[in-house]
């Protein structure tokens, strides 16, 4: 089983970060002889779409020149097909202002690209990818889901949209909410309890996948 490991935290010490390596290490116990293929947008952060990649995807016409070794695709093609050899993926997030950091919107941007991700259909878009778990783990400093919700969530219906876009349905979302808040010991605890909450979820999902 292959683990795509997303991070997009630029600190070391980011809650987010705890979270998706504590899901991660919890896919390793499930299945301990997966294997972990690594992107990190937060330390190595790729680039927001050149003029080239935008003129590429503009039209059909554009559209139909494009060929996997076209030099404007290259960084989307890589980016796909890490995503294509996942089994599972983990992100691990922060909400920055009610939703993604733009270091994650750089990522989505690349990996959905019409006729090769999406296919474009007269009743909207097609996701071309077969489906995989997806689990978020999510850093917020306020609280935006659940009865002490005081802000907005632009994050998860924005993702579940953009995923679901190229045929990756199964997201699952751990919030580990009002950070602002948390001493280090509260923090540890507190995601250690949302990983346990998504364990038999987890299991089910991996075991099928074995």
């Amino acid at each position: 089983m292959n683990i795509l490991h997303i991070d997009c935290s630029p600190r070391p010490e980011s809650h987010s970060r705890k979270l998706s390596a504590a899901l991660v290490e919890k896919l390793l116990e499930i299945v301990p002889y997966a294997s972990i293929g690594r992107r990190d947008l937060g330390y190595e952060p790729i680039p927001h779409a050149r003029s080239d990649y935008a003129a590429a995807l503009a039209s059909p016409v554009s559209l139909a020149a494009i060929g996997p070794s076209t030099e404007a695709v290259l960084l989307s093609e890589t980016l796909i097909n890490e995503v294509e050899d996942a089994d599972v993926v983990v992100i691990g997030t922060p909400m920055n202002n009610f939703t993604i950091p733009s270091v994650l919107k750089a990522w989505i941007d690349q990996i959905l690209r019409v006729d090769r991700t999406i296919r474009s259909t007269p009743d909207g878009k097609v996701g071309m990818l077969d489906d995989r778990p997806v689990f978020v783990g999510i850093a917020s400093g306020g609280v935006f889901t659940g009865e002490r919700a005081n802000q907005p969530d632009f994050l998860t219906p924005y993702l579940s949209a953009a995923l679901g876009c190229i045929g990756l349905n199964t997201v699952h979302y751990l919030p580990l909410q009002g950070t602002a808040f948390l001493d280090k010991v509260r923090a540890v605890e507190v995601c250690r309890s949302l990983v346990a909450t998504i364990e038999p979820v987890m299991a089910s999902l991996v075991q099928d996948l074995v």
